[in-house]
């Protein structure tokens, strides 16, 4: 098992951690560490890939047009428009 240097990683995250607490963390990875391994160890390879854990499917609601555009009601307020379009001052030369 590597050593995980925890002051090191402390310092990536930019934490500030007591020795209490280094103590604690560098425990709490070497568990999860552990089981990692255990779990790699596991023999998956009569296991097939799952796309969702639940055998479930989505329910989707048909595709209808519910709404309309009403684009002449929208551009009233525009300064300039032409053929459906906003027409703006050019910015770029």
């Amino acid at each position: 098992m590597a050593d995980i240097d925890i002051q090191h990683l402390a310092n990536l995250a930019q934490l500030e951690l007591s020795q209490q607490e280094i103590s604690v963390v560098g425990e709490d990875l070497q568990r999860i560490m552990i089981m990692v391994d255990q779990m790699q160890a596991i023999d998956t390879s009569n296991v097939e890939p799952l796309a969702h854990p639940l055998d479930a499917r989505q329910r989707l609601r048909p595709d209808q047009i519910t709404e309309t555009i009403e684009r002449d009601l929208y551009q009233q307020g525009a300064p300039a428009t032409a053929d459906g379009l906003y027409l703006v001052p050019r910015v770029v030369e």
